[in-house]
């Protein structure tokens, strides 16, 4: 029997859709979770009605997570000439005709912070939310995109702060930086979402679509360097530093269990020290 998808699509309304992230127990990236989701994204952009998406995930305690270290290798583009399928998949979300809202609970890490970064809006709960990027504090660099928006979003030396230390960051100071678009009230989060989700969809669809274009002429990130960077991800991935301190880290997860995943920014100063 095969595994259920760790993605699920839930169309709410002609104009509007939901991205659902269900992997339990803490939604690690897996390579299923990236060619699902690269294949949801492009449908919905071709999509001649949709006009909103959110990202939400069904547990609380996690949004979107880091990829899995024990998960089989990346996925790889149909054509050799093609952008790698994490790389593309950013891109289109972040030019797609729709509106892309992350609806954030839980921890939100490598990977998963780099969608919710790629998403044109970021709504947190202020009591749940947890962002960073731990790669560096493992001995590689970040490949999603993090370390080209992120600057974009917050500065260069915060940016430099949240992807040299690896450490973790709550809501209200994300929402101070400009990492997320707002915190609210974890109770007051879904109400002021779908508010703005039917707002947007009772837009007329191409002004909604042509001032994004215009905002990120302005913003976004060239293809390019979002390329190099998987790139330099995928290196990394070869390298001593990291083989020793994800040997270092497994060994405290073995031993800590999940809460190495609850607490990563910590056990992550914890595992370089023991090496």
């Amino acid at each position: 029997m095969s595994q259920p998808s760790t993605i699920r699509l839930e169309r709410t309304s002609p104009q509007t859709a939901n991205v659902i992230f269900a992997n339990p127990p803490v939604n690690f990236v897996v390579p299923e979770t990236v060619v699902t989701l690269h294949g949801i994204i492009r449908e919905l952009d071709n999509d001649p009605d949709i006009q909103v998406v959110t990202f939400t995930s069904e547990y609380p305690d996690f949004f979107f997570n880091h990829f899995d270290g024990a998960a089989s290798d990346l996925p790889e583009p149909e054509h050799e000439e093609d952008p790698p399928v994490w790389t593309d998949m950013v891109m289109r979300l972040s030019k797609a005709a729709f509106v892309s809202i992350a609806v954030i609970r839980g921890r939100t890490r490598g990977a998963g912070n780099e969608l919710a970064l790629a998403c044109d809006l970021r709504y947190a709960s202020r009591e749940k939310a947890i962002f960073g990027q731990p790669e560096v504090g493992i001995g590689i660099v970040p490949g999603g995109g993090g370390a080209e928006r992120l600057p974009r979003a917050i500065g260069r030396d915060r940016a430099l702060e949240a992807i040299l230390t690896s450490i973790d960051y709550d809501a209200d100071l994300a929402e101070r930086w400009g990492w997320v678009t707002r915190a609210l009230p974890d109770a007051e989060l879904d109400a002021f979402v779908d508010a703005t989700v039917a707002r947007l969809a009772s837009f007329d669809r191409q002004a909604l679509a042509t001032a994004k274009t215009m905002v990120g002429r302005a913003t976004l990130p060239p293809d390019a360097d979002l390329v190099g960077a998987y790139g330099e991800f995928a290196q990394s991935l070869t390298s001593p530093g990291f083989l020793a301190r994800a040997t270092a880290l497994g060994a405290l997860a073995a031993e800590k269990g999940l809460d190495v995943e609850y607490q990563l920014g910590e056990y992550i100063g914890l595992a370089n020290q023991a090496l």
